[in-house]
């Protein structure tokens, strides 16, 4: 039995949206902002998921304690970055789980 989560994300135009997403099809948070089409094309996920762009950065808005801690090539992108706060993580390397249900998020502003 697949469960799924809730999650809002704010798009860049400002809108928040309720999303539900499966935690069975090991998913990404990139992938699921690509999937109900939150930013625009080409402006997220530029490099597949890879952690080598930082096109798919979010602010964390709630949730935080939810997350897996950060990696070191995670660290090190947003460290070259746009855009960058203290909340800043990559949406390719939260997976989606049900850990993280609830999380908010803010995608962040495209270079």
């Amino acid at each position: 039995m697949s469960l799924d989560i809730t999650l809002k994300i704010t798009d860049r135009n400002g809108e928040t949206h309720q999303v539900v997403a499966p935690t069975d099809m090991s998913m990404n948070l990139m992938e699921v902002i690509r999937s109900y089409e939150l930013a625009e094309e080409g402006t997220i996920g530029v490099c597949g998921g890879m952690a080598m762009c930082a096109s798919c950065q979010v602010y964390i808005k709630t949730g935080d304690e939810k997350l897996t801690e950060m990696g070191a090539e995670e660290d090190a992108m947003l460290s070259e970055a746009f855009h960058v706060q203290d909340n800043s993580r990559l949406g390719c390397q939260i997976a989606i789980t049900p850990e993280i249900d609830g999380l908010e998020v803010e995608i962040a502003p495209y270079p």
